[in-house]
């Protein structure tokens, strides 16, 4: 069964379900509209994944405080994650893996304050999907991109004008909405402020990634390295359908934010 027709069954089983909107998603949506579609859709509650975000800022500040002299890759990228493993484990050491990703950080957020329900990440990337299932399968995260949601919409035949009154987030977060732009992270987290801007590294596009290793193995004094392996960032992941350049979807979220 793909994660689409598991999401139709929960829905039609008039399941307790809570939609995680990754912060990419201006790119494809007005925001009143999709938190409106989605609970006619059948979702109780919609929360943005910023929210998550700001936690994984506070739980890396609080690291690199109390660890200033480690050297960190970030690791909220799924698709970087495995690329390190697979292809380069001798970096698994520099990873940030005790760090929550926003996506499993609003996971638990949830958790806590839905208990019972089930929580759905909606979002640009297909590699989160793996994230979920092979990392965290006790957080019990259902993930489909936005292509899959749009057949979601369709097959439960919903439209624009069957809109909700409720079109308001239930878990919302303005700092951090710039986090699926290639240095969200590094900007949003105050990282700068504590190690120096001479010590952050922002890089983004799998073609830099071999690059931006090589460098981080031979700069000692880098000691953060916040890549994205799309290019531009989570703003141009597979699972948008979008005919924007990524300058125009930056400023889509910069709008947003």
């Amino acid at each position: 069964m793909s994660d689409t027709e598991k999401l139709i069954d929960l829905l039609k089983n008039k399941s307790k379900l809570v939609a995680m909107l990754a912060p990419s998603f201006p790119i494809m949506y007005d925001s009143v509209k999709i938190i409106s579609k989605l609970r006619v859709l059948g979702f109780e509650k919609v929360v943005e994944v910023s929210v998550g975000a700001k936690e994984t800022n506070r739980q890396l500040g609080e690291f690199i405080k109390a660890n200033p002299e480690k050297r960190l890759i970030t690791s909220p990228c799924a698709s970087f994650v495995r690329f390190i493993r697979t292809k380069h484990p001798e970096y698994v050491q520099y990873l940030a893996l005790n760090i929550d990703s926003p996506m499993t950080a609003t996971a638990k957020i949830v958790a806590e304050k839905y208990p019972g329900y089930q929580p759905v990440f909606i979002g640009p990337c297909i590699v989160k999907k793996l994230e979920a299932s092979q990392d965290h399968p006790e957080l019990n995260i259902l993930v489909l991109t936005y292509k899959e949601l749009e057949e979601v919409f369709k097959q439960m035949n919903v439209n624009t004008e069957s809109l909700s009154s409720m079109t308001d987030f239930d878990l919302s977060e303005a700092s951090t909405r710039m986090y699926p732009t290639d240095g969200g992270l590094a900007d949003s987290s105050g990282v700068r402020n504590i190690i120096g801007d001479e010590a952050v590294r922002v890089v983004s596009g799998y073609k830099n990634c071999e690059a931006a290793l090589t460098e981080f193995q031979n700069n000692p004094k880098i000691k953060l390295l916040d890549i994205l392996f799309c290019e531009g960032g989570c703003i141009n992941g597979p699972g948008i359908t979008s005919p924007l350049s990524i300058e125009d979807r930056k400023k889509k979220i910069v709008e947003y934010t």
